[in-house]
């Protein structure tokens, strides 16, 4: 008897605990995090990364294989076109020309003794001293020589040019960017030419390659404004229009991207090329307009019934999805909550809006807000009314 009541006491403790602790939750006030919605510029960009290059590139290399006799031209050069930057040994192709002279002397003289030949021979055919056949031969003679004439020029023209260039000389006006030989090392131009210097043309001008991805290339288009930042200048913004957009895809790892090129002034040569450029193509721009935080368009109260579907697109041909374009941007709906009342009667009210461009952090609201409104983006301790139902006690299920 003694240990039922003591059991008794025990559940009976136990569930006005539970019913306390139940009740305590149940009961706790609701707090609203809001945010207000103010006026102010918005800007909705496309990101990529991409590198800093000269407008114009050429790299200058040596035609002919040989020892580097001189360079007249070093880092940061500035050159001229047609002024000599490198000099290749020329002596092995000095004596190549002079024995293609020669070869060419002794043709000349066999065409000579050829001439001369056929001459006399036909001087006695028309004496009927000499057969046709003769003649014939003379006279083919004289064209095989004419020919190895020809050939011969052909050589000595061959190896005049090859000692030409020995002599390297700049094709534009630029500086020298970099330059990959030494005094006295052998270039071999058998298979491709190799490189000596690589000279910009200006580097006032540059230009920006950067590779957007298939899914925001829609939204790309000529003479946009881009601001980009390099790391070497951190706190500081710079400036530039996309000048093209090349259509031809570059696929890595099944991810599509176009290579979008944007043009860049940089007068005060503080941008080198090879730097890495974090690049915002500015697709569309909002002055004074009411925006919202983006976490308000996520908040949904536990009793809410569930966002409706927002509408398909429309398919193209393949089976892709239309990506909506910044300027339609405005035609999505979206419901928020704005806190009505002052202290314990605050209460949330569902307000549809008409959203417009967003820039990561804040939404455009075209309709439905006003300024100044709180909107809400969350709730601290009513939450706990979703906890589970108190304990029990062990007879409760007994009895």
């Amino acid at each position: 008897m003694k240990k039922l009541i003591f059991f008794i006491l025990v559940a009976g403790l136990a569930g006005g605990g539970g019913w306390w602790w139940w009740q305590s939750n149940k009961d706790e006030d609701i707090a609203y995090q809001t945010s207000v919605v103010t006026r102010g510029d918005l800007v909705q960009s496309v990101t990529a990364t991409g590198t800093l290059n000269p407008v114009l590139n050429v790299q200058v290399g040596s035609q002919i294989s040989g020892n580097i006799q001189k360079l007249l031209a070093d880092f940061n050069s500035e050159v001229k076109a047609g002024q000599i930057v490198a000099q290749i040994d020329p002596s092995i192709y000095q004596a190549v020309v002079k024995q293609a002279e020669g070869d060419l002397a002794s043709a000349k003289a066999a065409l000579e003794l050829a001439q001369l030949n056929a001459n006399r021979t036909e001087e006695l055919r028309k004496q009927n001293v000499a057969p046709q056949a003769t003649l014939d031969a003379s006279i083919a003679a004289l064209h095989q020589a004419e020919a190895q004439v020809k050939t011969k020029e052909g050589l000595l023209a061959k190896t005049m040019t090859d000692l030409n260039h020995c002599t390297i000389y700049s094709p534009i006006d630029g500086i020298v960017i970099s330059r990959l030989v030494d005094v006295g090392q052998t270039v071999a131009a058998s298979l491709s030419a190799p490189v000596i210097f690589q000279i910009a043309n200006d580097l006032t001008k540059m230009q920006i390659n950067t590779n957007v991805a298939e899914a925001d290339i829609g939204n790309i288009v000529v003479d946009q404004d881009v601001d980009f930042t390099v790391d070497a200048y951190p706190h500081r913004t710079f400036h530039g229009k996309v000048m093209q957009i090349r259509n031809a895809p570059i696929t890595v790892q099944n991810v599509v991207t176009y290579d979008t090129v944007i043009s860049v002034n940089n007068a005060d040569l503080k941008l080198k090329p090879g730097m890495t450029a974090n690049v915002s193509v500015i697709i569309a721009k909002r002055e004074n307009v009411l925006k919202l935080s983006n976490a308000t368009l996520r908040y949904r109260p536990q009793d809410a019934a569930p966002a409706a579907a927002t509408p398909a697109a429309p398919r193209t041909r393949g089976g892709d999805h239309k990506k909506p374009k910044a300027e339609d941007a405005a035609r999505i709906d979206r419901t928020v909550y704005v806190l009505r009342g002052d202290g314990a009667n605050a209460k949330p009210d569902p307000v549809k809006i008409k959203s417009g461009i967003s820039d990561g952090i804040y939404t455009e609201a075209i309709e439905g807000l006003n300024e100044n409104d709180l909107v809400i983006i969350g709730t601290t301790g009513g939450q706990k009314t979703a906890m589970p139902p108190p304990p029990s006690s062990p007879f409760s299920r007994r009895f």
